[in-house]
C-alpha cells in the first residue's frame, strides 16, 4: 500500500507539474521542456555509462542545452530559422573534445554523446513550434503574445495518459497475449487495443476544447500516439535490457526516472507534430 501511495502521490505531481507548467504561461513551457529535455538526456548518458562507455556529459549537454534554447527562440520568432545552425560547431566541438580524452573506443564516445542530442533534446525542442504561432485554448497567465497556444501539448499529454491508462487496466483484466515478451514482458495486445480504445473516446471528448485542429484529426492523432507511444516505451525497454538496469533513474519514486516517464513522449511527439504540421 505504501508503494502505491508513493507511486500515486508522484504520478499526481507529475500531471500538475507537466499540465501546470505547459498551460502556464509560454515562459513556463518552454523552461518545462527544457527541464524534461535535459533531465531525459542526462539520464540517457548515465545509464550508457554503466556499459563502460562514457559520453561527454558536459559537453553533451551543453550542446543539448544550447539546442533547445535556440528552437525557443527561432519559435518564437526572435531568431530566424537560419540561426539554428550554430548547432554545427556545437557537433564538431564534441568531436575535437574527443581527441584529448583518451577513450579506449572514443568514436563509441562521440556517437552516444550525438545520439543522446537526438534522441532525448531534438524532440523535445519541437515544444516551443508546437505552441507559438498557434490557435486553441488559452494559457493560464495571461501574457502579450498575439499568438500562442499550448492546446497541441496538452491534448497530446492528456491522449497519451489515456492510452497508458486504457492500456494498463485491460492488460491487467485480460492481458494473455504477449505484444513483444522479448523486450517487455508484461505488454499484451490487450492492453494494447484498450488504450488505443479509451484514447480515441478522449479525443472525442476533448478535441473542441483543444481546437488547433478539427476533432476527426485528433481522433487520428490518438491513433499516432498510441501506436508511436507504444514503441517508443519498447524502445526505452531494449535500452534498459541491453544495459541492465531497472529504471533510466529514481528521481520519481514509484515511476522510475525521466526516461522511464516520457519514454513515449520522445518518439510520438515528433510523429505528431510532423502531422499536424502537414495536414492541421
Amino acid at each position: 500500500m505504501n508503494n502505491f501511495f508513493r507511486r500515486t502521490l508522484t504520478g499526481a505531481f507529475i500531471v500538475i507539474f507537466v499540465l501546470g507548467g505547459f498551460w502556464l504561461h509560454p515562459l513556463s513551457l518552454v523552461i518545462t521542456g527544457l527541464v524534461l529535455g535535459l533531465g531525459t538526456q542526462y539520464e540517457y548518458y548515465v545509464m550508457v555509462r554503466k556499459t563502460g562507455i562514457a559520453p561527454q556529459l558536459v559537453s553533451g549537454m551543453f550542446t543539448g542545452a544550447v539546442t533547445y534554447i535556440l528552437a525557443a527562440i527561432i519559435a518564437a520568432g526572435f531568431l530566424s530559422l537560419k540561426y539554428f545552425l550554430i548547432i554545427i560547431p556545437l557537433f564538431f566541438m564534441i568531436m575535437i573534445i574527443e581527441l584529448y580524452r583518451k577513450q579506449e573506443k572514443p568514436f563509441d564516445s562521440i556517437a552516444h554523446t550525438l545520439f543522446g542530442i537526438f534522441y532525448t533534446i531534438m524532440p523535445f525542442s519541437l515544444i516551443p513550434f508546437s505552441a507559438f504561432s498557434h490557435t486553441g485554448i488559452n494559457t493560464l497567465a495571461t501574457h502579450h503574445l498575439s499568438s500562442f497556444s499550448p492546446g497541441i501539448i496538452i491534448g497530446f499529454f492528456l491522449l497519451l495518459w489515456a492510452n497508458d491508462t486504457g492500456a494498463y487496466l485491460i492488460g491487467v483484466v485480460f492481458g494473455k497475449h504477449r505484444l513483444m515478451e522479448r523486450i517487455s514482458p508484461k505488454k499484451s495486445w490487450e492492453g494494447f487495443f484498450g488504450g488505443v480504445l479509451l484514447s480515441v473516446i478522449t479525443a472525442w471528448l476533448i478535441s473542441r476544447w483543444l481546437g488547433v485542429v478539427t476533432p476527426f484529426l485528433w481522433i487520428i492523432i490518438s491513433f499516432i500516439i498510441s501506436v508511436s507511444g507504444t514503441y517508443g516505451d519498447l524502445i526505452e525497454s531494449m535500452l534498459k535490457r541491453s544495459i541492465g538496469v531497472k529504471d533510466s533513474g529514481n528521481i520519481m519514486p514509484g515511476h522510475g526516472g525521466f526516461l522511464d516517464r516520457f519514454d513515449s513522449t520522445i518518439i510520438s511527439f515528433p510523429l505528431v507534430f510532423l502531422f499536424i504540421t502537414l495536414f492541421g
